[in-house]
């Protein structure tokens, strides 16, 4: 997420770190250079001018205390400038008082809203209510199909009839309510450019239904074209937020930066990656934090809650400890490493490791192979792994679509950690610490 934009900006950054005071030149030179890389981040240009001219009179009227350097405080500046610019504060999710609550969906198409419908409709049902799809997109081949099909995946119902989108809603809403549905998250139909048509159907949506939140759904990596049709879908339809998708792509970052100070409404959500739990409530002070190459460490523990189970956590502490922790344990705590997303996505996530995922190559397949070679074992050689022969491993080779070197590898590596973790059993912390006059009782 924003590694080309975090990247130029730590190089700007470096410039000014090891300037001795704060001057009207160093302060011009570094934000000129800032300017000049949100531009290039496609940031529109009215809010890029805007930005620096906020952190230059900021910067100026500031005195460098000494235990800060001056490239300190700028970035302090930029920290504190690009939170307000994202909108200050986290905006809560409003539901109705009267059951249901209505939350209505707009964008072009492509902009990902449908699956976005899925993913929010599975984070309503985390939350502990009980949401309904409906389907209004009837003119995209496919939509409701494809509706249906992710309401399967998380089971949560879908609502379709053959009728006209606003009948389909006006319908929702009360079905809604005799089958004890308490969120109803409609899906309307995109087009692939702004038309007349389109804004009038959408509007007529929303004066039916009368939402509690309207989303306006967009592909953040289409840069400052998607702040003009932010601005054309928020002049008719007066939205109450903004959904950002596709963050995990090639996102430059103009729209994140841009699309609310041009339309003045919250970010609400972001949506990272193609699978239905990878969805973020927009916090703009960890997204600022992110784009600056501090990492989100609070993103990060939160994901790992969510992630891990405390029994099962328990008892995996009590096998480490007892040294019977095998391939089964292994492959459980790999399941556990995905829920959390990808690889890139948690060092993205790591204060000071966000840089390093340009110069290193992460190879996300490799635990799609590892699985697939636990996977080809017998439960016996999994929970014994001394049994692997060679004829045994030639067979999990076989089944698993990997090289005998690769089996072997894995193995070797797992015996290794094995050996790691019963030298951490075994270790007298009392004889280690003793030097340094430490008393463990």
């Amino acid at each position: 997420m924003f590694e080309e934009l975090t990247l130029k900006l730590e190089s700007a950054f470096k410039k000014i770190r090891g300037q001795g005071k704060l001057t009207e030149k160093n302060i011009s030179d570094a934000l000129r250079e800032v300017r000049r890389i949100l531009i290039d981040a496609d940031v529109n240009y009215k809010v890029a001018k805007d930005f620096i001219e906020k952190v230059e009179k900021k910067s100026l009227g500031k005195e460098v205390i000494a235990s800060i350097t001056p490239g300190q405080l700028i970035i302090k500046i930029i920290n504190d400038e690009l939170i307000d610019l994202l909108g200050g504060t986290t905006s809560p999710l409003i539901i109705s008082n009267t059951p249901p609550s209505i939350y209505l969906l707009a964008g072009l198409q492509g902009s990902g809203k449908t699956t976005f419908a899925a993913k929010f409709a599975l984070y309503l049902k985390k939350t502990g209510m009980k949401p309904l799809l409906v389907a209004c997109d009837i003119y995209r081949p496919a939509a409701v199909e494809q509706l249906k099909q992710l309401g399967k995946q998380i089971d949560v119902d879908v609502f379709y009839i053959d009728k006209k989108p606003e009948e389909i809603a006006s319908e929702s809403i009360r079905f809604a309510k005799s089958n004890g549905f308490n969120a109803v998250i409609i899906d309307t139909a995109g087009r692939l450019h702004i038309d007349e048509e389109m804004m009038s159907e959408i509007s007529r949506i929303k004066e039916i239904v009368r939402p509690t939140e309207s989303y306006f759904v967009v592909d953040s990596m289409i840069g400052q074209d998607a702040v003009n049709t932010a601005k054309a879908f928020h002049d008719k339809i007066n939205y109450d937020g903004i959904v950002l998708t596709k963050l995990d792509g090639d996102t430059r970052g103009g729209c994140a930066l841009s699309i609310r100070a041009v339309v003045n409404k919250p970010i609400k959500f972001v949506s990272l990656g193609e699978k239905l739990d990878s969805i973020e409530v927009f916090h703009p002070d960890r997204m600022a934090s992110r784009i600056l190459g501090k990492g989100d460490i609070v993103t990060l523990v939160e994901k790992a809650q969510n992630a891990f189970d405390e029994k099962e956590a328990k008892k995996l502490e009590e096998k480490l400890k007892s040294n019977r922790f095998d391939f089964e344990d292994f492959r459980d705590q790999l399941k556990i490493v995905k829920r959390l997303g990808s690889v890139s996505q948690i060092l993205s996530l790591i204060p000071g490791l966000s840089s390093i995922q340009k110069n290193v190559q992460i190879d996300e397949k490799a635990f799609v192979k590892v699985e697939a070679i636990i996977n080809s074992m017998t439960k016996e050689e999994r929970r014994n792994p001394r049994i692997l022969n060679a004829s045994r491993k030639r067979r999990i080779a076989r089944g698993s679509g990997t090289s005998i070197q690769e089996v072997n590898r894995l193995v070797k590596q797992f015996e290794e950690m094995q050996k790691m973790i019963k030298k951490l059993n075994n270790m007298d912390f009392k004889k280690a610490f003793r030097n340094f006059n430490l008393k463990i009782n």
